[in-house]
């Protein structure tokens, strides 16, 4: 060690037990938190009405009712909204007291629109009745109820709701206290929540991602605060592993044997620091990571690539079919739910999904089911990458580490295709309709290594095997609960003493010293 780094070095570690000792008072009990809260996430995630849940709400579809085309469906939007190709077009009913046959649009812009596929007109606004009648059919429960119309509460907070708001919400009356929300621009159940999730949330997503509704509802200042915070307590975590590191004594140990100079809490801190402080450290990384800080991670969703995909599928071809011909008939839960209307290479497909959301994909013209070959999809998708050529098609059978289910839906089998671009992207390609199931780049691979590896811990080999992978976030979590816990006391047991202490300069040092 030179002279300078001697003279240097008190003041060095002035600073770091100082900037340790008063961001761990706060930053612990954020640990705390969202240690506790992350458990509560691993089997209660935030409310959501699964496509399984809405689709067993549906009534069946009668496909002779729906007597207005796709194409005459799109005229009656605004000039803006059918300037391009709509993301998705889907037949399903609409309940209420007069069910029908509904066109569900969402243009390119991302716009919600309904048409009545009945007589051809705009459905909307719905009111609190019509909404209270939509949910009575939705949910099977004539005893279901308007309680109030909201812009926004705890379980809407999210941004993609936007288009839909304002919202009705209904409660049910059933056991599980279930709640219903209802887009009152156009009558569709958009979000459902139960007493339980409710309870278990508040616990678990809601403390977890800071995600309180008067926050939340400005997106720019919750990633602002999020991002700050978590740094602040990576910053805490740094230091609080180096002076663990300085402190221990493994070979030459302390006088009473120990390798730690600390008792009680000190100690508990200390020890359960050493041994968590990396996965504290990476977890709260991997999460401010999640916050895609600098916008590190951005990807291309602008113009260019909704162009390349409408050139692969071919939706501006022709106008759909209508009706379509001969489609497989279906009875009870068997029926037809939703008709999602979509192309692969300019040829018209109807995905049909029952009420326990099997799938069945049919050419639109012919009735029959869909072929789609390995030659016809690779040929297509070299218009997703103008300029790029497939290096490799791998029909994928099982999950792999960048594709995998584990709280989400995942299609298998899937081709993966991969493309010799400058972001080296693969495209995932369902062989059953032929449409884009998913795709990354080396950025968002790169990404899943340094949030979902390292946060969630959803390294395939354990996640397949579970409760491996219960038992190792449990384990891993219980630790870095005790540091933090402890991290609280101490902090708690400071203040109070400084709180308390006299005024004199004399005990003013003392505390320092403590």
């Amino acid at each position: 060690m030179t002279s300078a780094w001697r003279r240097a070095w008190p003041r060095l570690r002035h600073w770091l037990y100082w900037t340790h000792r008063w961001l761990g008072i706060g930053g612990c009990l954020l640990f705390v938190m969202w240690f506790v809260s992350g458990v509560v996430m691993m089997y209660v995630g935030y409310p959501t009405l699964t496509d399984a849940e809405r689709l067993a709400g549906l009534g069946p579809l009668r496909f002779e009712q729906a007597t207005v085309s796709p194409a005459a469906a799109l005229e009656t939007l605004p000039p803006a909204a059918r300037a391009q190709p709509p993301r998705r077009m889907v037949l399903e009913v609409q309940g209420g007291a007069a069910p029908e046959p509904v066109w569900r649009i969402v243009d390119a812009r991302g716009g919600r629109h309904t048409v009545s596929a009945r007589d051809g007109q705009a459905r909307g606004p719905v009111d609190a009745a019509q909404a209270e009648a939509i949910a009575r059919g939705f949910s099977g429960q004539p005893g279901a109820r308007w309680a109030e119309t909201l812009e926004r509460d705890q379980w809407t907070v999210p941004q993609g709701l936007n288009p839909l708001r304002p919202l009705h919400r209904i409660e049910v009356g059933d056991a599980a206290g279930t709640e219903l929300y209802v887009s009152s621009r156009n009558g569709e159940v958009v979000r459902d929540t139960t007493r339980a999730e409710r309870f278990w949330n508040w616990l678990g997503s809601v403390p977890h991602w800071i995600y309180f509704t008067p926050l939340r509802a400005d997106p720019p200042l919750w990633h602002d605060v999020v991002v700050w915070l978590s740094a602040a307590c990576i910053v805490s975590a740094v230091t609080g592993i180096v002076i663990g590191i300085l402190r221990i004594r493994l070979r030459r140990r302390f006088r009473n044997g120990a390798v730690t100079p600390y008792t009680g809490w000190m100690a508990w801190h200390h020890i359960a620091g050493l041994i968590g402080g990396f996965f504290v450290l990476t977890w709260i990384v991997s999460g401010w990571l999640s916050m895609n800080p600098n916008m590190w991670f951005e990807r291309n969703r602008g113009d260019a690539a909704a162009a390349a995909i409408t050139s692969y599928t071919g939706a501006d071809a022709s106008p759909f079919p209508w009706p379509p011909a001969q489609l497989p008939a279906g009875e009870g839960a068997a029926a037809p739910r939703e008709a999602l209307l979509m192309w692969f290479d300019g040829k018209p497909l109807l995905q049909l999904r029952d009420a326990q959301a099997r799938v069945r994909v049919v050419d639109a013209a012919t009735g029959a089911p869909a072929v789609i070959g390995r030659d016809d999809i690779v040929r297509a998708a070299a218009r997703l990458r103008p300029g790029a050529v497939v290096t490799q098609a791998t029909l994928q059978t099982r999950e792999d580490f960048h594709w995998y289910g584990h709280h989400r839906e995942r299609v298998l089998p899937v081709w993966r295709l991969e493309f010799d671009d400058a972001a080296h992207s693969w495209i995932y390609i369902d062989p059953a309709s032929g449409q884009v199931a998913g795709s990354n780049d080396s950025n968002s691979r790169l990404r899943r290594w340094l949030f979902n590896a390292a946060h969630s811990l959803d390294f395939p080999w354990l996640i397949q095997y579970r409760p491996a992978w219960d038992v190792v976030v449990w384990l891993l979590s219980i630790i870095g609960t005790v540091a933090s816990a402890s991290g609280v006391v101490i902090g708690w047991r400071r203040l109070r003493r400084k709180s308390r202490a006299p005024a004199g300069p004399g005990a003013q040092r003392a505390l320092q010293r403590s």
